[in-house]
This record gives structure tokens, C-alpha cells and sequence, in this order.
């Protein structure tokens, strides 16, 4: 027992030796097993739930280059986990380290696995039909009859009944029998589409790689244009490979805007669809053209396209200090805060004025309305409809330090007051105003004054340029064609073979074989008895015997 226990014990060993695990293998071989493990299928699907589980924070979480307004309340609002989330690139998911980690590794894994099969496939493809089996009519549909006709006429119309039906014939593999196979473009199918996916990433990759996309809110009228480069921008995102001298120098500004509002139903007062009418060139001094352009219908001007993809209101504010100098005016972009009712939300900075800076900040209302409770008691105020039909604005008053002028960056849309001051009024109640077009407010302590002029709209418009889209494009619309290939072709093969019996008469067995599970039994004997019908044409022998699918079942 003790020398068959040490034995075991020995081969246990072994047989643990003999399998090389990653720490035993050497720099080359732990490479190889690390690319086969990277490249697996297995791997893929777990990446790419990787993937799917990374994009869940950029779906909740503002993000910078999206909404900088939101991540700013949420900085405020949130002054303690702000900066983990900044350190883990919360706030600008899709641009972290880790996010595109994973999304590199996918890559590379799906092309891993994508590359090695699009040679299986064209070796399918180029594969002959194989040589008849033994015993023909074992198979599921088969028939088999005797004739007065020598084997090698038997076989010679085979052949070109086979090839009148579109089968690859293949006669060369043994002398007393055709071998032939349809429904070869199943693979192509398979080719087509893993050879799409490679076109779709390539695509993909090139857009990011050598495109752009930035965004600019522009106010509506002629005086307010917009021309194509870098300066221009609100936010501009490049590729890695981006090339400014790339921009088309083209330049356009809303002449107009038309809002249609819904007037019935639970989305009252939404807005159902906008137009904003421009007037564009695509070259400095070209001539003047016109477009409307609408939500999902793009202008696009050489290889950019110019997106219409928001709205909003400017309340026209005019602030004149305590000297009363104007140090603020013009149209202010809100930014909403509620979709269906343009409730919106906006900063004013007058960095200039004297004796101190001015900030106010606040709330539009398109059409005001003060809320009431179930009891019928005031409660907040709200906008009650998108249009501006009774339009309100109501802000506080900041002064001091604005952070305007150690000459950082800071957003237009956020009022800095770490270092400001509100103003209070004599009851210790924040100093507020609530300003229709035309009114003007004194501010105390000699501040100066604050007038509401009246309201603009502006669009937020997107321009991106996307090198690659016609290549991805392409590339689903081959992966299409090719699914639809390999989903709905059936590939089957059929053998036909004729051997001379003892008693001079020659056997004939035709067998069929469906290599796709979706086959319908009764296609398959229809095809089966039109094949054996054309052998027997010219002599009338009848069919000895004969198995389906059906009679199996």
C-alpha cells in the first residue's frame, strides 16, 4: 500500500509538472498564453460588461465637457466627495484612465478574436465538397434505384443537374460518385460580418483619432454670427490626432427662431418642435445661403456637420454702478433647469463696477406663476408654460470678490463666492429682486441700479466633423448583409453514386444532407425527389427505396 500511495504520489507530481502554469512558463510563452487569454471570446463578453458597467457613472454623474453648470452645483452641494470624484475622474468618465483602458483592451480582444476567424471562414469557403460517405442511404434523406445505364452516364447528369441547381460539384475525389454542396455564401455571410466589425472599429477609431466636436450657444439675430475656429468655441473636444488646419472656414448666424408649443395633453407647454433659420457661407466672403435647421437634420458643410440640439431665453440685464456708470449689458444665457417649462437658471457678473463688483444670481421664469399647496396656499414660484408669454426674473445680489481677476478660468454659468459677500437686507432676509421687462431695481448701499430690457433666445449649437463615419457606416451595413447571410442561408450537400452490380445493372443512391438547423423537412424531399427525378427522366426507373427526416421521425 505504501510503495502504491507513493506512486500515485509520483504521478500526481508529474502530471502537475507537466502542465505549465503562467509563473513556470518563461518571457515569450507568458506573452503567447496572456494574448490567447486577452484574445479569448470569454474575455471579450467580460470586457465588454466592463465596459458597459464603466458607462453607468457617465450616465449619472454630470460630466464636464457635457453639463460644467451640473458639476458645479454638484461640487457645491457636495463638498466632501467632490474631490474623491475628481480624483477618480468621475466627472469625466468617457476621458479617464481607466475607461479607455478597458475600452483599448476591448479592441484589441475583439480584434484577437475577429482576425483568426475571417481565415477559418475563407478556408470554409474555398473548401471543397467532401467525399460521399460510405453508406449513402443511412442519411436522413436519401433514395436509392437501379438502371440499365452505364455508372459514368448515371454520374455525368448528376453533375450537370447539380450545377443547373447551383451546387459546387466535385467529381475528381473517387471515381463512382459526384459529390456537391450548396449554400457557400453562409460563410461569406460569416466573413462579411467579422470583416465589418474590423471595418466599423477602423471607423470608430479614425473619428476619434482625427475628428472634432465642439458646442457654442449663440444668440438669435445678424449680430450675433459664428465663424469655425478654435476661438469660437463654448467647448471643444479634439482627437488625439486632431489637425486645426482641417476646420472649413465657413460661418453662419440665426436669423430666426420658431418654437411650436404644445398646447393640449400632460406635455403642455413643451416645445414640439424648433427651427432655427440660418444664414451661412462656407467661405469668408462666399456667397450668403439659407438653411433651417432642425433637431436631427444637420447641416453639413464639407465634411462637418452642424447640429441644432437646444434652446433657451437671454434676459437682457443692464447694470449701472453706484457712479452710474453701465458695467454690464446685453443678453445673459440661462441655462434650463426644466425641459418642459424653460424654468432656467443664470449667472450676471459686473467684475467692473465701483465702489464694488456686483454678482446676481437667479432664476427665469418664461411665464411666472406663483405655486399653490392642495389648500390653496402660496407656496414656490414657477413657470407654467415654455413660451414667454408673462417672463420674471429673480435674483440675489453678491458683491466683493467675484474671482474674476487672479486670471483663472471660470464659467460664465457660476457665480465664485468664495470670497463675495450676499447682500442682505435691514431684516437680516437675503436681498432679492423680482424683475419684469422694463423694471428696474435701486440697489442698496449705493450699488448702483439693475434693469431687465427685456428677452433673446439663443440655440445651442453642435459642430462635430467625423472623418470616419462613412467608413463605420459602411461597415454596420456590411455587417448587416452579412448576418442576414449566415442567419437565412442554408448550406446542405447532396451525393449521387453509381456503382455496376453483379447482374450487370447499376445502383444508384442519392443522398441529401441540410447543414442548418432551420431547414423545413419537406424543402429538403422536395429538392431530394427533383434532383432523383431528373436522373431517372430518360430511363423511367422507379426508386427502390427512400428515408426522410419524416418517415425517421
Amino acid at each position: 500500500m505504501t510503495d502504491l500511495q507513493t506512486h500515485l504520489d509520483q504521478r500526481s507530481s508529474d502530471d502537475r509538472q507537466a502542465t505549465s502554469l503562467p509563473n513556470d512558463l518563461n518571457a515569450r510563452e507568458l506573452a503567447r498564453w496572456s494574448w490567447r487569454q486577452l484574445t479569448s471570446m470569454r474575455t471579450a463578453l467580460v470586457l465588454l460588461l466592463l465596459l458597459a458597467l464603466a458607462a453607468i457613472p457617465g450616465s449619472v454623474i454630470p460630466q464636464e465637457d457635457i453639463d460644467s453648470l451640473a458639476v458645479s452645483q454638484w461640487r457645491d452641494n457636495h463638498p466632501r466627495l467632490a474631490p474623491i470624484w475628481d480624483r477618480l475622474d468621475l466627472f469625466s468618465v468617457y476621458g479617464s484612465v481607466w475607461f479607455s483602458a478597458i475600452y483599448i483592451l476591448l479592441m484589441i480582444s475583439l480584434v484577437g478574436c475577429i482576425i483568426p476567424r475571417l481565415f477559418v471562414y475563407a478556408r470554409a469557403l474555398r473548401a471543397r465538397p467532401p467525399r460521399a460517405p460510405r453508406h449513402l442511404t443511412r442519411l436522413p434523406d436519401s433514395t436509392a434505384y437501379t438502371t440499365d445505364e452505364a455508372p459514368e452516364d448515371v454520374l455525368a447528369r448528376a453533375a450537370d443537374a447539380l450545377r443547373s441547381k447551383r451546387f459546387r460539384v466535385e467529381t475528381s475525389t473517387e471515381a463512382d460518385a459526384v459529390s456537391a454542396e450548396r449554400g457557400y455564401l453562409r460563410e461569406a455571410g460569416n466573413l462579411l460580418f467579422h470583416l465589418a466589425v474590423i471595418v466599423v472599429l477602423v471607423g470608430v477609431a479614425v473619428g476619434s483619432l482625427f475628428g472634432y466636436k465642439g458646442g457654442v450657444i449663440m444668440l438669435n439675430g445678424e449680430d450675433y454670427g459664428f465663424s469655425n475656429n478654435l476661438t469660437q468655441y463654448d467647448d471643444f473636444a479634439p482627437g488625439s490626432l486632431f489637425d486645426p488646419d482641417v476646420m472649413e472656414p465657413f460661418s453662419f448666424s440665426i436669423t430666426d427662431f420658431q418654437v411650436d408649443w404644445l398646447t393640449e395633453g400632460d406635455r403642455a407647454g413643451m416645445a414640439r418642435e424648433f427651427v432655427a433659420e440660418l444664414a451661412y457661407e462656407t467661405e469668408p466672403g462666399g456667397e450668403t445661403q439659407d438653411y433651417d435647421l432642425r433637431v436631427n437634420h444637420p447641416l453639413t458643410i464639407g465634411g462637418t456637420d452642424i447640429f441644432l440640439i437646444g434652446h433657451g431665453y437671454a434676459p437682457v440685464i443692464t447694470i449701472r454702478d453706484g457712479e452710474g456708470e453701465v458695467t454690464k449689458s446685453g443678453p445673459v444665457v440661462f441655462l434650463p433647469t426644466n425641459g418642459q417649462t424653460f424654468e432656467s437658471f443664470g449667472v450676471v457678473k459686473a467684475p467692473f463696477a465701483e465702489p464694488e463688483q456686483i454678482g446676481l444670481e437667479g432664476t427665469f421664469y418664461p411665464t411666472f406663476a406663483m405655486g399653490r399647496d392642495a389648500d390653496g396656499n402660496l407656496t414656490m414660484p414657477a413657470s407654467v408654460w415654455g413660451d414667454a408669454l408673462d417672463p420674471l426674473v429673480s435674483m440675489s445680489l453678491w458683491t466683493g470678490d467675484l474671482g474674476v481677476d487672479d486670471g483663472s478660468a471660470s464659467s460664465v454659468y457660476v457665480l465664485d463666492k468664495a470670497d463675495a459677500t450676499q447682500v442682505l437686507k435691514d431684516d437680516g432676509q437675503p436681498f432679492r429682486m423680482d424683475l419684469r421687462p422694463g423694471d428696474t431695481v435701486t440697489l442698496p448701499d449705493g450699488l448702483g441700479t439693475v434693469t431687465f430690457e427685456g428677452v433673446q433666445r439663443w440655440n445651442k449649437i453642435q459642430i462635430s466633423r467625423s472623418p470616419g463615419k462613412l467608413v463605420a457606416l459602411g461597415g454596420v451595413v456590411l455587417a448587416l448583409v452579412g448576418l442576414l447571410g449566415s442567419l437565412f442561408i442554408r448550406p446542405r450537400r447532396m451525393w449521387v453514386r453509381a456503382r455496376r452490380q453483379d447482374d450487370g445493372t447499376t445502383r444508384v443512391e442519392v443522398a441529401r444532407l441540410d447543414r442548418s438547423s432551420g431547414g423545413d423537412p419537406e424543402d429538403g424531399a422536395a429538392e431530394l425527389a427533383e434532383i432523383v427525378a431528373s436522373l431517372q427522366a430518360p430511363t423511367g426507373a422507379q426508386p427502390t427505396s427512400s428515408r426522410s427526416r419524416k418517415e425517421q421521425s
